[in-house]
Order: structure tokens, then C-alpha cells, then sequence
């Protein structure tokens, strides 16, 4: 018996079948095989009690398909406000028996115009579950097909493989039904009961039931809206947006430590990037390349890489984005195509299939080699040359697959790298040249100039020129190798007056020549009196010789009265005049007495 739900809350609208007693009125099942048409007319699949699973079928080669059809998808009253990329999801748990080759199809059709396998396993698989996401809002057929093998027998030999579903919940479903209830916002003046959606970015407030506008930089998740951790912050180097419903980067970096200041701008790479990596080959020999398009900082929150199927040229992207009801394409941050070049199988133009999105929700962007539990190896990608440090953008994708229970996530690595001006060059690990090496985090290489830091004051220096005619020019020149772009400019050429050195150079000539001759005439007296110096030594040392044992007389260097200067006696053998004047004067005093 359904209830209503209590006041302040809503009922929590969808699907879910656990209990298989009858086919659910939504859902169809049919036998098809391309060879004969002997499961014409066959229930593909059967209930059976706690489980629904694949029937006999006509021949072990037979597709058994079961639908279920969805009208539309719309999320509840209380998460209006929650403007994220998803609207509702399919959620089934499986498990398949086989003894042969078996493959288990999931698949999607939107709008009833055309059925992308999303998902398939092949072989035994132990009972798990399988999660879709579901991003717009349209009218769904979901188309579970099983086949035992895929060639032909005359005999049945894998009547016993089956694949079982155990349940299926689909979420947010139109004309869908409520097994619980969930809170929701009340009118400001509670008069009643009954619940007002909340604006875009606000979240219901656990005291009041009121609608209350998230915190600056943080974003409102899409799987609930009740209470303050609703808003979930930002990563490093994003903000929210207006209405809270992402963050986003707008290419503008910042990092500092250990005083050291970098800015960055990635401005001129803001628009879509691509990369052919390849080519590969089957186990049949055909060859195919991966095609990748990347939009590192999107346009404020909104994917702009476009990745579509079937079609001739990838440059057409943005003309099938005009398309809102066309299926086969995917908009995201990162997405990935699988391109078969026309001279493969003999296909008259390429074809690119199996789109899908590798990136829809941006983490953030650092310096650091691990956010949100995603990690970057050193060893993906050579050492960068220069000692400016690599920043990571880091993205996540809700696509789950049988192999990423969690999601895939990318990793966009922006290095600087002065010889690859403008867009630079895109590339991904040698050593896993998918891009991917487990097939859920996608790794990328993006060198270009434009991933150089701006330019700071730190980045250039000065060089004076020579003083000429009293003026003297100083330049400024920028620091080789240079690695960084815009930012500060070049200073212009300086100016500035100065005293010429040709008068100083002629008085430190001048001051020079006068030292070097003073330092001669001295060096010429000392020695001249070094030399009487040793002629009075050496006169000492004769006298002492000449008389032994005896004490000599003390002798004295300086000239007495009356007595001649010896040197000149002993240099000279004609008076000097000097002499002869002293001579004359002793000859006249000795007269007088």
C-alpha cells in the first residue's frame, strides 16, 4: 500500500525489480539471429523468482535480448538547484555462467534512433554490478543481449550458459514509483507541506529546511542536497562557478614555496587540443589509431572537447555539437575515438567509433603529483630539461566500467618548453601508447612555451655600458635560457650622466711616474749607505786581526774631528774640495800656536 510521505520530504521517484515473478509492463524480451529464424517468435529471457535470466533460444548463436524502456529522466523537487551532469543512473547486478565464448551486451538507445553497445563482457563473470550514468534528458531503451557463441551449429552444445540479472534500479525515472522518501526545502512561511524547489547552488539547511546558497568556491553535488556538506570545496587552482554547479580552472596558476613565486597563464592553450597516437592493429590485422581531444580549461565549468561516431572528418566536431538530439557524441574535458583510416578494410572514408569521455569533472590543478587518491609515476614521462616545475591538471570521469569500478580519471601534465612555441606538442607515455596502461587513468604530455611561468624581474638583468662624452647607457637583457613568457616586459634602454675617466686616468699616470722615482732615488740612498755600512764592518774585522788577544778598541762609525773621510781615500786618490779646504784650515790653526 503506497503512502504518502511525511512533511518535508518527497518521495524519491524510479525503478527497481529484485523480485522476478513477472515480466515488469516496461520491459520486453525477444530472440533474434541473423542466420536462420528459428527463435522467431522465443522469449529471450524468463523470470525466475529472486532472478531473471537468459532462456534456450533456437541455436547456441542466438542474441536474447531483453528491454527496458525508460520515458525520460527528471531529479526530485530538492535538487533542482544541483546543475551538475547528471540527471539519473542504471544500476544492475549480473553475473554470467559459460562454458564457451559468451559475450554479455549492454546497450543504449536514446530517443529511439539508434543502439550504442556501452558496455560488454565476455566469458564467465562472477556476480558484480555495473553502474550507467545518465546525463540527459531524453527518452531511454536499455537492451541487455546475450549470445552463447557466434558462429553456427547444427547441435546444441552450450544450452547450459546463461546470464542472470538479479536486480535493476533505475534512479530519478519518469512516471517512475518511490520506496522511500527523501528530505526536501520548505516554503519560507512552512505554511504547508509541500516542497519548493531550491535555487540553482543551494543546498536544504538540516535546521530550517530552508534553501541556502552554497560557500564561495565550492560546488553542489548531484547525489544530495541536504545539509552543509552538500557543498564539497574546490580543489587547488579552480573556483566554482556562478551557480555552484562545478569548478573550474581558469587557467591561471599560482605556485610558491620556498620563496619562490610562479605565476602561469594557459590562457593561449585553453582551446581543444588533439592527438592521434598509434596506429595499433587487431588480432585481425586491421589497424586503427586512438584519437583524443582535450579542453584544459573548458569555458567556465562547461566541457568543449567533442568526440562523435560515424563520422568522415574529426574537424566536423563542432558541427555535430550543434546537433542537441544526436546520440553519438560526447562532450567533455578529455575524450577519447577509436579512428579506422579509409585504407583499413577497405573502408571509402574513416570511421570513428566507441566515443566516450575520459574526463567531465575537473579536480584541479598543482604542482603536485597526486590528487584525490590519483597519482602521476615519475618515470611516465622523461625529466623535464629545466628546473621549472611541471602543473597537473587532474580530471575525473563518472563513467564506470567493468575494469574502473571508480571511474576513469586524466592526468594533463603542462610543461614548459621554450623550443615549441604557440600550441606546442601533445604526447603520451612510450610505454603505454594508448595514453592509459590499466585503461583508467589517461596520461598527457603538453609541451609548449605557453607552459612557461610569467616573466618576472628575476628573469632579466642589467649591463652598463662604457661612460662617452659624459653619458652612459645602461640595457636590460633577458636571463639565457629564458623559460618564461609574457609577464613583465624588458625595461627600455636607461640613460643616465657620468664623469669621463680621461682626467683621472692622466692623474693616476701622473701620481704613478712620481712614485716610481721617488721609489728609485730611495732604493739608490740605501744602498749607498749600505755600502759604508760594510766598509766599516769590514774595517773592524781587519783591526780585531791584527791584534790577537787583546780586546779591541771601540771604534766608531762616525768621522772625528780633523780626521779625513776614508772613503774618499780609499775611492779616490785627489782631495776633494771639501778636503782641501779642511786641510788648509788645520794647517793655519797649527801655525797660530
Amino acid at each position: 500500500e503506497c503512502k504518502a510521505c511525511p512533511a518535508g520530504t518527497e518521495p524519491a521517484l524510479g525503478f527497481e525489480y529484485k523480485w522476478w515473478n513477472i515480466l515488469p509492463g516496461n520491459m520486453k524480451t525477444s530472440c533474434f539471429n541473423v542466420g536462420n529464424s528459428k527463435c522467431d517468435g522465443m522469449n529471450g529471457w524468463e523470470v525466475a523468482g529472486d532472478h531473471i535470466q537468459s532462456a534456450a533460444g533456437g541455436s547456441d548463436n542466438d542474441y536474447l535480448i531483453l528491454n527496458l524502456h525508460i520515458p525520460g529522466f527528471k531529479p526530485p523537487t530538492s535538487m533542482t538547484g544541483a546543475t551538475g551532469s547528471e540527471l539519473g543512473r542504471i544500476t544492475f547486478i549480473f553475473e554470467t555462467i559459460c562454458s564457451a565464448d559468451c559475450v554479455l551486451y549492454f546497450m543504449a538507445d536514446v530517443n529511439r534512433k539508434n543502439t550504442n553497445v556501452v558496455e560488454s563482457w565476455e566469458r564467465s563473470k562472477e556476480k558484480q554490478s555495473y553502474t550507467h550514468i545518465i546525463s540527459k534528458n531524453a527518452s531511454f531503451t536499455f537492451t541487455w543481449a546475450f549470445q552463447r557463441i557466434n558462429e553456427g551449429q547444427d547441435s546444441r552444445q552450450f544450452i547450459n550458459d546463461m546470464a542472470k540479472i538479479y536486480s535493476i534500479t533505475v534512479t530519478n525515472a519518469v512516471d517512475g514509483v518511490a520506496s522511500s522518501c527523501r528530505a526536501c526545502a520548505l516554503g519560507s512561511e512552512q505554511s504547508g507541506s509541500s516542497c519548493v524547489p531550491c535555487p540553482a547552488g543551494h543546498y536544504i539547511e538540516k535546521e530550517t529546511s530552508q534553501c541556502k546558497e552554497c560557500p564561495a568556491n565550492t560546488f553542489l553535488s548531484i547525489h544530495q542536497v541536504y545539509g552543509r556538506e552538500a557543498c564539497i570545496p574546490c580543489g587547488p587552482g579552480s573556483k566554482s562557478t556562478k551557480d555552484h554547479s562545478a569548478c573550474f580552472s581558469d587557467c591561471l596558476v599560482s605556485y610558491v614555496k620556498d620563496n619562490q613565486s610562479l605565476s602561469y597563464d594557459f590562457s593561449n592553450l585553453s582551446q581543444v587540443g588533439s592527438l592521434m597516437s598509434g596506429p595499433s592493429f587487431t588480432s585481425r590485422g586491421t589497424k586503427f589509431f586512438h584519437f583524443f581531444n582535450i579542453s584544459l580549461c573548458g569555458n567556465e565549468g562547461k566541457e568543449m572537447a567533442i568526440c562523435t561516431d560515424n563520422i568522415t572528418d574529426v574537424t566536423l566536431k563542432d558541427m555535430v555539437a550543434e546537433s542537441e538530439d544526436f546520440s553519438n557524441f560526447v562532450g567533455a574535458f578529455v575524450c577519447q575515438s577509436t579512428i579506422i583510416p579509409s585504407d583499413s578494410k577497405g573502408f571509402r572514408t574513416a570511421l570513428a567509433l566507441q566515443s566516450n569521455s575520459l574526463a567531465d569533472r575537473f579536480l584541479g590543478a598543482t604542482v603536485e603529483t597526486m590528487l584525490e587518491n590519483i597519482s602521476i609515476k615519475t618515470d611516465m614521462f622523461p625529466p623535464s630539461p629545466s628546473k621549472i616545475p611541471d602543473v597537473h591538471f587532474f580530471y575525473k570521469s563518472s563513467t564506470v566500467t567493468t575494469s574502473c569500478e571508480n571511474g576513469r580519471a586524466t592526468v594533463v601534465t603542462m610543461r614548459c618548453n621554450p623550443n615549441k612555441p604557440d600550441q606546442g606538442e601533445l604526447s603520451v607515455p612510450s610505454s603505454c601508447p594508448a595514453g592509459t596502461c590499466d585503461g583508467c587513468i589517461f596520461y598527457f604530455v603538453w609541451e609548449s612555451a605557453e607552459a612557461c611561468p610569467l616573466c618576472t624581474e628575476q628573469d632579466y638583468h642589467e649591463i652598463e655600458g662604457a661612460c662617452k662624452k659624459g653619458f652612459q647607457e645602461t640595457l636590460y637583457v633577458w636571463n639565457e635560457p629564458k623559460h618564461c613568457i609574457k609577464g613583465v616586459p624588458l625595461p627600455e634602454k636607461r640613460t643616465n650622466t657620468c664623469e669621463t675617466v680621461d682626467f683621472w686616468l692622466k692623474v693616476g699616470a701622473g701620481v704613478g711616474a712620481f712614485t716610481a722615482v721617488l721609489l728609485i732615488a730611495l732604493t739608490c740612498y740605501f744602498w749607498k749607505k749600505n755600502q759604508k755600512l760594510e766598509y766599516k764592518y769590514s774595517k773592524l774585522v781587519m783591526t780585531a786581526n791584527s791584534k790577537e788577544c787583546e780586546l779591541p778598541a771601540a771604534d766608531s762609525c762616525a768621522i772625528m774631528e780633523g780626521e779625513d773621510n776614508e772613503e774618499e781615500v780609499v775611492y779616490s786618490n785627489k782631495q776633494s774640495l771639501l778636503g782641501k779646504l779642511k786641510s788648509l784650515a788645520t794647517k793655519v790653526s797649527s801655525n797660530y800656536y
